[in-house]
């Protein structure tokens, strides 16, 4: 059997068990076709805290944030200038796989209900005719939800997935300082409906991948509002909001990746602090009664009260924001600081531990910031910058750079110039932190669809070709330097040799645990052969774990490709067992 024949024959049972065409036992149940283009690119969380595909492939989600349809611009900031289509385009012929789109409960409760829009659709309807009514230059501006499913095809195209981002409740350019999920205008359960409505709409079409719950819940306990983290049922506890929120979600789309954030304070428990300390003691200032953390990057609480979505487990991934000292001189920022103090002053504790310890996948919702001379002197900001840049290349962590709009009035983004030219050294800073294989080619998170217009980039199944279903990715290594492009890959570091301690004669002695003594390489489903069958088993744990369990020792039979975890490459090694390839 070639291999390439063998690759497409493993394609098609991987896609046949993630949609259950299978029985335990492997005789065919109700036939169903393979996923079309617009259900074969979701993503779940495998057992090794990796964000995968439907055939375990491991995944980088490496994009940007484009805001506007969170505030009164009812569409893209930028588009009041430019051509959206072109500027789209551009996103994806520089790398950007992942769309992060900032909204409100009101805009999408608006699109639901059919209602007019509020406020004037701010486009450029001279250089957007595609965009108006007429489909002429000058026309009328369509309904904002009619651009923005325009918007969505042209994504599409392009090979750009899209997370919707839950910015605010009420549409306001001031929205995100508002600290909980609901206000005075939007209630907890208009929250919950969007969510739903959003997440059904687009079922049937995988371009929107992801649903990030709220952007930074935040508020420290000074009566203005304070999201809290524990194991409560009250209406301001972001924890078991999450819960709610991801479930809705769930029943809209139980495909979609759900992106939970972190909230801002966690109480100092083991000093006799909760939740009803106050947020300064005055007594003991500076010092305080609470862990601080950036708005949305506080994940203290989910080390003692994990968010828990249920048989939905692998769809959630934490995501928090982390900023230099150009938006605020935090305490962490007080000194020379290095990867190392960073870590220990702020970040392990906050949300590295939740990668660094395999609890969870992370995806950095926002970072970014200034790095010219005139706003940055002393380089602050561009050394944070790199730092957490070469971490998150180090750690696979996923990220949407904040942001592609040059009107962030703190941070500047990737376009300046009324949104005509690219800010070029921070964007070669940020390359190297984009999804590219070997060869500098930018890669989708579409099987099918190649990233952008301009010839560098490719699609996921490109990258995943030559016969192996989980090759090892290769991505940038961290760069000394912002204004170096070059891909290199990353350098490994010898371990030191150890020397086997000599056997004894002890009968004290270590034995191997039983399991291991009675082995069956590929035998996932402990049937006593080693079939297409196995193949399925352990394809549909890779791809749920929780609604396809596995025995213990089927684990330990369907490890076999020779690297510690299961994914979908110890399939295509069983495949290659029932094909006579491998002894």
């Amino acid at each position: 059997m070639k291999k390439t024949v063998l690759k497409r024959t493993l394609s098609v049972i991987a896609a046949a068990a993630m949609l259950g065409t299978y029985t335990a036992a492997g005789s065919p149940a109700k036939a169903q076709a393979a996923p079309d283009s617009n259900h074969d690119d979701w993503l779940h969380v495998n057992e090794n805290a990796e964000i995968v595909d439907m055939y375990g492939n491991p995944v980088w989600m490496t994009g940007c944030n484009w805001f506007g349809y969170n505030v009164t611009t009812q569409c893209f900031d930028g588009v009041w200038s430019r051509n959206m289509h072109e500027m789209l385009n551009e996103m994806a012929d520089h790398g950007f796989n992942l769309m992060r789109v900032p909204m409100s409960t009101q805009i999408l409760l608006q699109w639901k209900n059919h209602d007019p829009d509020p406020y004037m659709v701010k486009i450029n309807e001279w250089k957007n005719p595609e965009l108006t009514v007429e489909g002429v230059e000058g026309g009328k501006p369509k309904y904002s939800f009619d651009i923005w499913n325009q918007a969505v095809e042209w994504c599409k195209e392009n090979g750009i997935k899209i997370m919707i981002d839950i910015h605010c409740a009420t549409t306001a350019s001031n929205g995100h300082q508002y600290p909980l999920w609901y206000d005075s205008n939007y209630s907890y359960d208009d929250w919950l409906e969007a969510l739903e409505w959003v997440a059904t709409y687009y079922k049937d079409d995988d371009t929107i991948i992801a649903i990030d719950l709220k952007n930074e819940p935040h508020g420290k306990n000074d009566g203005q509002g304070m999201a809290k983290w524990d194991d409560s049922k009250d209406d301001n506890n972001w924890k078991y909001a999450a819960e709610r929120g991801g479930a809705a979600v769930m029943k809209g789309n139980p495909n979609l990746l759900v992106m939970v954030e972190g909230n801002e304070v966690y109480p100092k428990f083991e000093e006799g602090e909760d939740w009803d300390s106050q947020a300064v003691d005055y007594a003991r200032y500076p010092w305080s009664p609470f862990y601080g953390a950036w708005w949305g990057g506080n994940f203290r609480g989910a080390r003692d009260y994990p968010v828990n979505l249920g048989e939905h487990q692998s769809q959630l991934v934490y995501s928090p924001h982390d900023y230099g000292p150009l938006v605020w001189e935090q305490e962490w920022f007080k000194k020379d600081f290095t990867r190392q103090t960073l870590l220990d002053d702020y970040w392990y504790d906050s949300w590295a531990y939740l990668i660094e310890e395999k609890k969870s996948p992370l995806l950095m919702g926002e970072w970014g910031g200034f790095i010219d001379k005139e706003k940055d002197p002393t380089g602050d900001n561009t050394k944070w910058m790199t730092i957490l840049r070469d971490y998150m290349i180090e750690k696979r962590i996923h990220h949407t750079f904040w942001c592609f709009n040059e009107n962030s009035g703190d941070t500047g983004g990737l376009l300046t110039n009324d949104f005509q030219d690219w800010d070029v050294d921070k964007y070669e800073l940020v390359k190297p932190a984009l999804w590219q294989d070997e060869n500098g080619k930018f890669i989708s998170l579409d099987h099918q669809v190649k990233l952008g217009q301009g010839g560098n980039g490719i699609s996921l199944s490109d990258y995943y070709s030559g016969g192996s279903l989980a090759p090892t990715p290769t991505s940038p290594a961290p760069t000394a330097a912002p204004t170096e492009p070059e891909v290199k890959p990353a350098e490994t570091t010898a371990t030191p040799e150890t020397t086997a301690a000599e056997p004894t004669n002890s009968t004290n002695a270590a034995t191997p645990p039983p399991s291991e003594a009675v082995k069956t390489p590929g035998d996932v489903n402990l049937d006593g052969k080693i079939n297409v069958s196995d193949c399925v088993a352990l394809l549909q744990y890779v791809a749920n774990s929780n609604k396809y369990p596995l025995e213990p020792q089927g684990k330990i039979n369907g490890d076999v490709d020779g690297e510690s975890g299961l994914t979908g490459n110890d399939a295509l090694y069983i495949q290659k067992m029932d094909a006579g390839l491998i002894k």
